[in-house]
């Protein structure tokens, strides 16, 4: 057995330990990143990237499909799986050489391997032993299931349906949240015949409302059919494909099931719970400023309860590298984190809903404003549709904002701004936006909510 000494061991190498990595190092700490895969983890490798990729091949499909309503003489020939394969693949070998090369330039050490924690603190792979003055944890998560439903054959998670060499003719996807619409969004562009079942009431069903209906409506007309509110019961599959069951009798034929339901953080058989680090229900318990149950022991990410984003998983990596060296960063709550639903359209969103608002604030106390982007001449130029939401307190603050239509992901950090700042309506509105943009509207909603809409009676 050897030892090794570091001011900080990272146990995983994906958004949050890499960037608390990267941090550490860059304030002068000397720093041992364990992962036993690839530097940059599942966004990097099977997730947001590659998935992006997808997105973006989905949306130049559609643009040739469609390009004779704009007088563009195009011919769609249809979708050539080795070469968007192919592209995607080489946008993810970029981005990882380039984050290797950025490790590697900060003195870094990566240690390739399945590590383990132990008191003291430190993380054992294989005979080795890599003690840290502190360790983070940022193991990540994994794609779930339900209980009785395995995976395999023709039965999916969205690591499996990355790696299909063929576009399907029909797909079930059992689950209508984030992941679920953006494939439904590819396989339509694609030319797939596609079903979600979502066993609540609405897709997308943590966003505001007026956005999840916006979607649902987006959906229809782009062929996209939805199951809602009812569960699904079991499936059965063939060599050709999948007969699914819902529990009022219904059934789907498919030549795959997609299961997206969620994902479950990584820490089983990692060692935390015998070195005395709390778990409840598969997470890791910290406080606001990402301690665990045991000194010198941090978390960040996927494996921190509260919402499952990379960027999220980032932002806490980098406060707990400056957490650690004294620098007191401050504490960003999950409520002033965007998200971004890459489909077509997109849906974005920061702060409160409507619903949470009135909640917290009373309905009396919140006052919402909707600007349809039917009104927005470069949204018109784009030939999409939408709405932008924005809910503050009555006489105060933005508390919420809410997207929906393409493109829309790039404006939601003027809304995280807004949010964040705490600033109110009246404050925002007399910046002007570059016209003809699509935060135009945003422009438009916050001044409404100051009492002077110009584009809306």
């Amino acid at each position: 057995m050897t030892d090794h000494t570091f001011d900080l061991v990272v146990l995983g190498g994906g958004s949050g330990g890499y960037a608390a990595a990267l941090r550490a190092a860059e304030l002068g700490k000397s720093v041992a990143l364990v992962e036993k895969d690839k530097v940059g983890g599942t966004c990097l490798h099977r997730g947001c990237i590659p998935t992006k990729a997808l997105l973006h091949a989905a949306e130049v499909a559609d643009t040739a499909r469609d390009a004779a309503t704009i007088g563009i003489r195009a011919t769609f020939e249809g979708i050539d799986p080795a070469g968007v394969r192919a592209y995607r693949e080489g946008i993810v070998a970029k981005k990882f050489k380039g984050l290797e090369g950025l490790v590697k330039a900060r003195g870094i050490t990566v240690v390739q391997g399945e590590g383990r924690l132990e008191s003291g603190p430190a993380v054992r792979v294989g005979d080795d032993v890599y003690r840290g003055t502190d360790v983070i944890l940022a193991t990540g998560s994994y794609s779930r299931s339900l209980p009785g439903l395995e995976i395999g054959g023709r039965i999916l998670t969205s690591e499996h349906a990355l790696e299909l060499d063929e576009i399907p003719s029909r797909v079930v996807i059992l689950g209508g949240g984030v992941i679920g619409v953006e494939f439904a969004s590819v396989w339509r562009s694609f030319g797939v015949d596609v079903t979600i079942v979502e066993a609540l009431d609405h897709l997308v069903p943590n966003e505001d409302i007026a956005l999840s209906k916006a979607l649902e409506r987006a959906f229809r007309r782009r062929g996209i059919a939805s199951s809602l509110g009812v569960r699904f019961q079991g499936v059965t599959q063939t060599p050709e494909g999948v007969t699914v069951t819902l529990e009022d009798g219904k059934t789907f034929e498919a030549d795959y099931l997609l299961v997206a339901v969620g994902r479950g953080p990584a820490t089983a058989g990692l060692g935390y719970e015998e070195a005395g680090v709390t778990i409840e229900r598969g997470f890791v318990v910290t406080d606001e400023r990402l301690r665990t149950s045991v000194p010198h022991v941090w978390a960040v990410g996927d494996i921190v309860p509260g919402l499952q984003l990379a960027h999220r998983g980032f932002q806490q990596g980098i406060f707990v590298a400056e957490e650690i060296a004294g620098l007191s960063p401050v504490v960003i709550s999950d409520t002033q984190i965007p998200k971004v639903t890459y489909s077509h359209p997109e849906v974005a969103s920061v702060g409160l809903t409507e619903a949470q608002a009135s909640e917290a604030h009373g309905a009396d106390a919140v006052v919402a404003y909707e600007y349809n982007l039917a009104g927005n001449g470069k949204s018109e130029i784009l030939g999409t549709g939408g709405i932008v939401k924005v809910v503050r307190v009555k006489d105060g603050p933005v508390i919420g904002v809410h997207l929906v239509g393409d493109r829309v992901g790039e404006l939601i950090t003027e809304g995280q701004l807004a949010v964040g700042w705490e600033a109110h309506p009246e404050d925002i509105a007399p910046f002007v936006h570059a016209h003809p943009t699509q935060s135009e509207a945003l422009g438009e909603a916050f001044l409404a909510l100051a009492g002077k809409p110009l584009h809306a009676l």
